[in-house]
């Protein structure tokens, strides 16, 4: 299996990511964009069990705006890490984190949030696909 490090801005915190992720793509919410301080948020999403920390866990802190999304940060510089989706079963370890992946989204989620319109020609959902709890209603790109 292939194995994917990471780590947070300063290197405090390391991760390992291990297997392929369950899906890749981009999150248009407004949450997302905050969080990120950009238009868009790329994930990639692992089973729990497929993601660890390596290095630096006293150093993580976590801010859970609503129970669908716990985020995990570095305490010493404030470098972004992963968010934990509970409900979904799912870690959204940052694309930007695991620098080694080759990124290939498959889908837009939320966008009918979006404030930059992307013609790529990947699935854009309203919101998330019907198997995680969304209405899974494709959008016009």
């Amino acid at each position: 299996m292939t194995t994917y490090k990471g780590a947070c801005f300063c290197g405090a915190v390391e991760i390992e990511a291990t297997g392929e992720p369950e899906a890749m793509g981009y999150c248009h919410c407004r949450s997302c964009r905050s969080w990120s301080a950009a238009p868009v948020n790329a994930f990639t999403l692992w089973k729990p069990q497929n993601v660890r920390v390596t290095k630096g866990a006293d150093r993580i802190g976590s801010f859970a705006k609503t129970d669908l999304s716990h985020r995990q940060y570095c305490t010493s510089c404030g470098g972004h890490l992963m968010t934990e989706h509970p409900p979904l079963g799912l870690i959204d370890v940052y694309a930007a984190t695991l620098a080694s992946l080759d990124f290939a989204p498959g889908v837009h989620v939320n966008y009918a949030e979006t404030v930059l319109p992307m013609k790529d020609g990947l699935p854009k959902l309203k919101d998330f696909p019907a198997e995680l709890g969304g209405s899974g209603v494709a959008v016009p790109e």
